[in-house]
């Protein structure tokens, strides 16, 4: 008999709920924020008032979609942490309700094992690939980056992580320092297309065993700009691609040295990447160089599931359903991952 999962993700600024029958998705539906972007990031207190106003109907169009009527559902999962407090409030709220008024299974997951799952999703075909225990998995978002030991499902261990700014907020933060709207990742990529990755050279900081640090590299790019923009004020404009191309160079070479480096002293040679940043066209391309190398074997998530969304939070609730592992209504969001 199958097993129907509804998946609700509301961590940080995206409204999201997705319909899952075993681990093949049926519906995912993601209602985006537009209003952040005028503030040059997220606002905590606006993010929490859009989900209020768009869980009720992503819902109902996750299951609309799915083919799915609510008294099918097996069990809802929702994400407890990490996140924004007052959002993930919202996500909480409405999953412990609608659990209780249905009397099915609650099932909390944590956001990041979330994304390291999403890995697990199928479409139900011949030829479906999954990693296999154990694998690594480098997770990569605005909020953090984190080499993960995958050894089971929720047998998961940090071995390296950054000791202060994400690889995504340095895309961003490097972004807004061109004077390029938020968020500026995507952006960055874009424009490196046309642009000589080769042109700048920014200082890559020097940290112990896999852990990561980018805010050297975020200043080190400050600073080129500040002094080259003393002479030319017009030098951001006439080198805009090279310099989303050299920065973005210099973020994934970072990256990948690290990951290189947990694969060889680790011996495990699968490895997954996952978390916004994963959506990168050069680092996809940087994992791929490798796997074509010999180094170690890819697995790169569908674009999809790569930013924020409530099917990586359905399968890690399939998987937890499977366990037993249900929760209690008097679980508490956390803004802090404690999972791991």
């Amino acid at each position: 008999m199958s097993v129907f999962i509804l998946g609700i993700e509301s961590s940080c600024d995206d409204t999201s709920a997705a319909v899952l029958q075993d681990t093949r998705i049926l519906s995912n539906i993601i209602a985006n924020q537009q209003v952040h972007s005028r503030f040059g990031g997220v606002v905590p207190e606006l993010a929490s008032r859009a989900h209020q106003q768009n869980i009720i109907p992503v819902v109902h169009e996750a299951l609309k979609m799915a083919g799915v009527d609510k008294s099918q559902l097996s069990a809802i999962a929702f994400t407890l942490g990490p996140g924004l407090l007052g959002s993930l409030l919202v996500g909480s709220s409405f999953a412990k309700s609608l659990a209780w008024a249905l009397n099915i299974p609650l099932i909390e997951v944590d956001h990041m094992q979330a994304h390291i799952l999403a890995h697990f999703i199928t479409k139900g075909e011949e030829g479906d690939r999954v990693p296999e225990f154990p694998f690594i998995c480098l997770t990569v978002s605005g909020g953090h980056t984190q080499i993960v030991r995958i050894d089971d499902y929720f047998s998961m261990k940090i071995i390296g992580q950054t000791i202060d700014d994400a690889a995504g907020e340095a895309f961003d933060k490097a972004a807004k320092i061109m004077g390029l709207p938020y968020p500026g990742g995507p952006l960055i990529d874009k424009m490196a297309k046309d642009g000589n990755d080769k042109a700048f050279t920014f200082a890559k900081p020097n940290i112990p065993l896999f852990d990561y640090s980018f805010s050297g590299l975020k200043t080190s790019f400050l600073y080129f700009l500040r002094d080259n923009l003393k002479t030319n004020p017009h030098f951001i404009e006439e080198n805009m691609a090279d310099l989303s191309a050299s920065i973005q160079k210099a973020i994934v070479d970072t990256l990948m040295d690290k990951l290189v480096k947990a694969v060889k002293q680790t011996g495990i040679r699968q490895v997954a990447i996952a978390g916004g940043v994963s959506a990168n066209s050069v680092f996809r391309s940087a994992i791929l160089q490798k796997q074509h190398e010999g180094v170690f074997e890819a697995f790169i998530p569908e674009f999809q599931y790569t930013t924020d969304n409530a099917a990586m939070i359905a399968i890690a609730g399939y998987y937890r359903f499977l366990q037993g592992s249900f929760s209690d209504y008097s679980i508490k969001p956390y803004s802090r991952s404690v999972k791991m």
